[in-house]
């Protein structure tokens, strides 16, 4: 819906959408954070980079990318020029603001202390701390998965915010501006919690909780996606809608996972039975598959960058608890992303996510051998082990595969076994003598097995 404004009409303040929000909010974060899904399409990501992205061997996924790591730089289902995609680099400015044209009732809102010095400085009270050092580590939030981030809300802050939502129509509070935002998508926006509360009440009863803007989000998944986890929490205890989606097919747990935020993530799986673990966006992957191919982004970012960047390591960490807490929650380690038939182990392997693979292969599971086994378009998980080329970690994640019972016999849709897909030269040479070995010690064991039969 679009609000024409002639010179006449012209309003005394102009509220920001969040669209511009959400801009202003990027501008604030650290230059070293890595690209995100969207980032190929807005920015160019650092040469280093995007030469370490790309492996050796390709396995296409989408039209427009050319493997895991490149969708991963270009999904297109985070949405960068709708403001959401914290991790990118700025993009363009829009001059068009909330036009409080149709509700006079905004007027009532510079009447609130400190309410225009807010809007005017964006996230300064609610600002996202990627790496903070003052957050514990991932494996101590493995261990306390009930975080602590519902503080009491401000009684009079919420009390004059009452009062004001109650002043205003039903139209004044449903009403959408040219992006779809409603007043509700701009108090989550900013982390007014208390105003988004007073407004999320209103609109419970109206049943219009769930209005989505012109990306399709929610309320709901733009307090995922701006990191309130206080106020996703409020809006989910007033019967806001867990399994939402947007118009990628993303639900508020492919948000939480795709960005790491343990925190949000929480909040949402505190919400069982409710939430879909396995829902499917429309690229035809779960949470899961979405944390573990945002992990590996960031982990390849992080390699490149070094060590003096602790932002992208905290960040890798928050990523792989997410990883943990939706496996814990139940998430399928064998389900399959549909276009490619990858497991979230094909995904880390295939990536090289030396971390990703050393804990999913600790996973306590009483089919190991036959998830480590699983082909994806014909390639086991030591298929794509064999084909990183010149990656660091070739080795040890081959030798990893084949404790779990990787078999080196296998063949894929080419009649090919791994060993048939190793680089040449003395390295390869060295990594065919290891699967060779473990293959004749393999059969060796299968004949004793059956002698004793």
């Amino acid at each position: 819906m679009h609000f024409d404004k002639s010179p006449k009409e012209k309003p005394c303040c102009t509220l920001p959408t969040v669209k511009k929000l959400l801009e202003e909010k990027r501008k604030r974060e650290t230059s070293s954070l890595p690209p995100s899904c969207s980032a190929a399409s807005t920015s160019p990501a650092p040469s280093n980079a995007v030469t370490q992205l790309a492996s050796t061997e390709q396995y296409t996924c989408t039209g427009a990318s050319s493997s895991y790591s490149d969708m991963a730089l270009s999904y297109e289902s985070w949405p960068a020029d709708a403001g959401y995609n914290f991790f990118s680099q700025p993009g363009p400015t829009y001059s068009t603001g909330y036009s409080p044209l149709m509700v006079p009732e905004y007027n009532a809102l510079q009447q609130l202390p400190g309410f225009g010095d807010a809007m005017s400085q964006g996230y300064q009270d609610c600002q996202m701390t990627v790496g903070d050092p003052g957050m514990p580590s991932p494996w101590s939030l493995l261990q306390s998965p009930q975080l602590s981030f519902q503080p009491q809300m401000d009684s009079k802050k919420l009390a004059e915010a009452r009062m004001l939502i109650a002043a205003m129509e039903q139209s004044s509070l449903t009403v959408q501006d040219e992006d779809g935002d409603t007043l509700l998508h701009i108090y989550t926006a900013k982390g007014f919690r208390e105003h988004a509360y007073a407004a999320a009440e209103k609109l419970s009863q109206f049943r219009t909780l769930d209005v989505k803007e012109h990306k399709g989000k929610t309320p709901l998944l733009v307090a995922v996606a701006a990191r309130q986890a206080e106020i996703a929490e409020d809006l989910l205890s007033l019967g806001a809608d867990v399994n939402a989606c947007d118009d990628k097919g993303q639900t508020a747990l492919h948000l939480a996972s795709h960005y790491g935020f343990p925190d949000v993530l929480q909040v949402i799986l505190s919400y069982r039975p409710a939430f879909n673990l396995e829902a499917r966006n429309f690229e035809g992957m779960t949470p899961l598959h979405c944390a573990a191919i945002s992990h590996s982004v960031t982990v390849k970012a992080s390699a490149a960058a070094g060590l003096a960047d602790e932002g992208l390591q905290k960040m890798a960490e928050n990523k792989l608890v997410c990883v943990d807490r939706l496996v814990k929650e139940g998430a399928s380690l064998q389900s399959q992303e549909i276009k490619s038939n990858k497991t979230v182990l094909h995904l880390a392997v295939k990536e090289g996510n030396l971390d990703l693979v050393r804990y999913l292969l600790s996973i306590s599971l009483p089919n190991m051998k036959d998830f480590v086994n699983m082909k994806a378009h014909g390639h086991t998980a030591l298929h794509m082990a064999a084909g990183l080329h010149g990656n660091p970690h070739q080795e040890e994640i081959l030798r990893l595969l084949l404790s779990k019972g990787a078999d080196a016999s296998v063949r894929n849709l080419e009649n090919d076994q791994p060993a048939h897909l190793l680089q040449s030269g003395p390295q390869g040479e060295q990594l065919k003598l290891m699967l060779k070995k473990r293959n004749v010690s393999s059969r060796r064991r299968i004949m004793s097995l059956q002698d004793q039969e």
